[in-house]
Parts: C-alpha cells; sequence; structure tokens
C-alpha cells in the first residue's frame, strides 16, 4: 500500500483532495492499483489497474476507468488525473563582467575567470559552474552563460552562492583573486538593474589596513525561463507514433526449427516477441489509437515471391496498422507461416518510409518511434546512414535491437553516442538512434518478464531526450493542455 485518501462523508461521487507523489519513469512500465472502500467497515466496492503511463499519456491527463471486483454488481468509475511537479524546472542565463581586478602575471595583466559554488547541507561547496577565461585584461567581459536553477541552489532560494575569481596559469597552478557571495534570490532582483559585488581576498583583508578590495564584478544581465519535460509535451497533446519493423532474413533460421531466433516454443517467446513486447508495452500507452504499422524486411512475401523490405506484416498495403502489441505479435507470427525468409538485411527503405511519414507533421504534435529488430549485419549500410542523417531533422528517434549471437559493430557506429553519424560531408542534426544486443539482457534464471523489464529500460531511455531535442531545435513549446 502506497497511501490513502482522506475519508469524505455521505456521498457516492467524492472528489479527493488528498494528491500522492511518484517518482515517474517513462522507460518502465509502472503499475497502479486502486481499491475503493467504505470507511469503518471498510465494505469493498471495486478496484482498478492501470499503468502510470496510461494516465499520463491520456487526454490531458485525465484518466477515466471502470471499478471492476464485485462479481454481478456495477461498480461505478474512477477518475484519475496526472499533474507533473515542477520542483525547480528553470533554467537561469547571466552574465557578468569585472573591474579593476588585482593584477596576478608579471608579464601582462591577470587571465581571470569565475567558479561559482553551490552551498551544501553540512556547509561544504560544491563547484556547478566555471566560466571560460579571458585573456590579459582587469576588466574581463565574461560571454553569458545558462545553468539549471536546481544546480545553482537546489531549489533553495536563500541558499548562499559562493563566486571565485582566479587568475588562469597555463600549469593548472591558478592565482586566487577574491571571492563574493550571493544567492539566487539576490542574483534574481538584479534582472531591472546592474548589481556590483566586491571582490575580497581574506588574507589581503587581513595583511594590509588600507586594503578596500581586489576588484567588483558586476551582473550585467539575468533572465529565467521554464525548462520544458518529456510530460509537458505529452500533457500538450504530442502522440507517439510506434511503427515495427521485423527482420525476416534467412540467417535467423527456419521459423520451424528451434534453432531458429523466429521459433515460439509452446512455453516461451522468441527473442523477436521479447523485444516487441517489452518496447511496445511501454509505448502503446502513449499512443491514443493504439495503431501500430507493422513491416517485415528481408522476406520473399506472397504472391509472386518478390524480394520485400517493407512488406505489411497483416498482408494490407493500404493499411498496415495492427491494433495493440497483441495485434502486432499475431500479424508477425502469421506471416512466418506465409513468406520466405530470404535476404539482404536491408534498413534504409523501412527508415525512409517512417521519416516521409514523420515529414508530413513537423509542428511538435506527432512524434515517432520507429523499432527495428534485426539479427545480422546490415547490408545497405551507406543507404542506411544517408536515411538516418535525413530523420535527424525529423520528429523520430529509431530503437535498433540485435538478436541473437552475431557481432554488431556496424549497429553501434549508427548509434551516435561516442561520434556523430555523418554521411556524404552531412552529419546528423540529433542523436535518433539506441542500439542494444537482447543478449545482454536475457535473464540468468531465464526469467522473462525480468528480461523484458530490462530491454525496456534501456532502450526507452534516451527517448524523452532526443524528442525535447527535437523540439528545442524547432522552438516548439507544449500546447496548453484544454480547459476543463
Amino acid at each position: 500500500q502506497f497511501g490513502r485518501t482522506e475519508v469524505i462523508d455521505n456521498t457516492l461521487n467524492p472528489d479527493f483532495v488528498r494528491k500522492f507523489v511518484l517518482d515517474y519513469y517513462f522507460e518502465e512500465k509502472q503499475n497502479l492499483r486502486f481499491d475503493v472502500a467504505l470507511f469503518g467497515a471498510q465494505d469493498f466496492l471495486g478496484q482498478a489497474f492501470v499503468a502510470l503511463g496510461e494516465v499520463i499519456g491520456s487526454q490531458r491527463g485525465r484518466l477515466e476507468r471502470p471499478l471492476t471486483g464485485v462479481p454481478g454488481k456495477r461498480c461505478g468509475t474512477i477518475l484519475l488525473l496526472a499533474e507533473e511537479l515542477s520542483n525547480c524546472r528553470d533554467i537561469v542565463t547571466m552574465q557578468l563582467c569585472a573591474n579593476k581586478l588585482d593584477k596576478k602575471d608579471f608579464f601582462g595583466k591577470s587571465d581571470p575567470f569565475l567558479v561559482f559554488y553551490r552551498s551544501n547541507e553540512d556547509g561544504t561547496f560544491t563547484i556547478c559552474h566555471k566560466t571560460e577565461v579571458v585573456k590579459n585584461t582587469l576588466n574581463p567581459v565574461w560571454q553569458p552563460f545558462t545553468i539549471p536553477v536546481r544546480a545553482l541552489c537546489n531549489g533553495d532560494y536563500d541558499r548562499t552562492v559562493k563566486i571565485d575569481v582566479y587568475d588562469w596559469d597555463r600549469d593548472g597552478s591558478h592565482d586566487f583573486i577574491g571571492e563574493f557571495a550571493t544567492s539566487y534570490r539576490e542574483l534574481s532582483r538584479a534582472q531591472s538593474q546592474f548589481t556590483v559585488y566586491e571582490v575580497l581576498n581574506p588574507r589581503k583583508k587581513c595583511k594590509k589596513k588600507k586594503y578596500v578590495n581586489s576588484g567588483t564584478v558586476t551582473l550585467l544581465s539575468f533572465s529565467v525561463e521554464s525548462e520544458f519535460t518529456f510530460v509537458d509535451y505529452i500533457r500538450g497533446g504530442t502522440q507517439l507514433n510506434f511503427t515495427v519493423a521485423i527482420d525476416f532474413t534467412a540467417s535467423n533460421g527456419l521459423p520451424s526449427q528451434p534453432t531458429s531466433l523466429h521459433y515460439a516454443s509452446p512455453y516461451q517467446l522468441s527473442a523477436y516477441a521479447l523485444a516487441l513486447k517489452a518496447v511496445g508495452e511501454i509505448i502503446q500507452d502513449y499512443d491514443s489509437d493504439k495503431l501500430f504499422p507493422a513491416y517485415g524486411f528481408g522476406a520473399k512475401v506472397p504472391p509472386d515471391g518478390k524480394i520485400s523490405h517493407q512488406f505489411p506484416l497483416n498482408n494490407n498495403v493500404e493499411n498496415p496498422s495492427c491494433a495493440g502489441i497483441e495485434g502486432v505479435l499475431e500479424s508477425y507470427l502469421q506471416s512466418l507461416r506465409t513468406v520466405q525468409l530470404y535476404g539482404p538485411t536491408n534498413f534504409a527503405p523501412v527508415i525512409n518510409q517512417v521519416a516521409g511519414i514523420a515529414a508530413q507533421v513537423t509542428d511538435g504534435s506527432q512524434y515517432h518511434v520507429l523499432l527495428i529488430i534485426t539479427d545480422g549485419v546490415i547490408s545497405d549500410m551507406l543507404q542506411t546512414k544517408e536515411a538516418i542523417v535525413t530523420a535527424s531533422s525529423l520528429p523520430m528517434s529509431i530503437i535498433i535491437v540485435g538478436v541473437g549471437p552475431a557481432e554488431f559493430e556496424a549497429m553501434e557506429e549508427l548509434d551516435g553516442d561516442e561520434v556523430r553519424l555523418s554521411s556524404r560531408g552531412r552529419y546528423a542534426e540529433r542523436d535518433i538512434v539506441q542500439f542494444v544486443p537482447f543478449r545482454d539482457y536475457v535473464d540468468d534464471s531465464g526469467n522473462q518478464v525480468l528480461s523484458m523489464a530490462r530491454l525496456a529500460k534501456d532502450v526507452l531511455a534516451e527517448i524523452p531526450e532526443q524528442l525535447l531535442s527535437y523540439m528545442k531545435t524547432r522552438d516548439i513549446k507544449p500546447r496548453r493542455a484544454d480547459p476543463e
């Protein structure tokens, strides 16, 4: 039990006020159960099972569900509302300059820079920002910089912010010029006027009776804006559109053989089905119509036996969408019985297919996630890189899950975590690819549920940031939720 609401007397339509705070993770399936009972006698009135993602992904963050659990009786409905706590999501942009700083270099002047420290509960300080070095001047003007408020003061507006002024030295033994202290609240008051701080050196102050200061630092500008979150966009109506592409090349092995990666025994799902369920069951909570286009590639398809790299699993070219993840699984298993596994392994056709759809709506109301499940080396690497670089400017992300024992070095290149992907001299605008080998997530005990949870956590972890990066580069702000 996580918590209880207050009791409301003498009503069949209670409106509970008490709120519960839950940690939210897009990449995890967070299942909740709500029980309704009469106070005192504790008579059970009904219950509802929901995933937290369903509530967040519903229109305006409002989800209505029927109460069940009492046989032969209508138990009423429960209405759930979710909102995100802002909790210091603001970011600050500020610019500072200094005047008449102490000269520290024998030849020339000083090379000043600032170091910002956030104070901790135990009285210690943690570095939270360093400015650039301005060479050979006692009157530096530093470039504007941006920092999250939580990094500056951890949400406590009156917490001390200490700023040290140093003279940069090539060997790293930077000379201390002086320091001053302020707070977020004091800084924010300076939005409409310059604020001047005296830079003091405690040692000089003790030694020299006529010591005044080691210069001054002036806050030239200070502005605050809110940092939008993934939940802001989902609540504002952004829909996640989920598309699946499954590898039907011959290297997977005959589906009827237990050695095949497509083999589904009566006792457990194949690696392909596990990967599909792990990712799809979480994403489907954020897709209102629960209709998912699903394709296969690398097979000869009926009736003419031509090789196809984007055939619809439901055999409907006009409408390749399947109803829910279970519908995708059903169409996938049906395709295994009707197509001939062949080759080669080409990714570009299905990536271009989804990119073409994503390009039709770029206002932030739609975001596409393509899941590719494959067992082998890409045959059209150059075309795939070109397709991904082009797609990186569109509202879409690509998840690649590698199944089986093959080496996947080429997939690592597509996942631009280390080196930004490029093609023909063009660089990807954003990192939109996440690759994981399925074997890394297989639980040693054979627990498929645990394997699926681990896989989903890693492959979906980057989706919120990738969505936000698209919105930010296009200056798309979340729409306001419709009024009640």
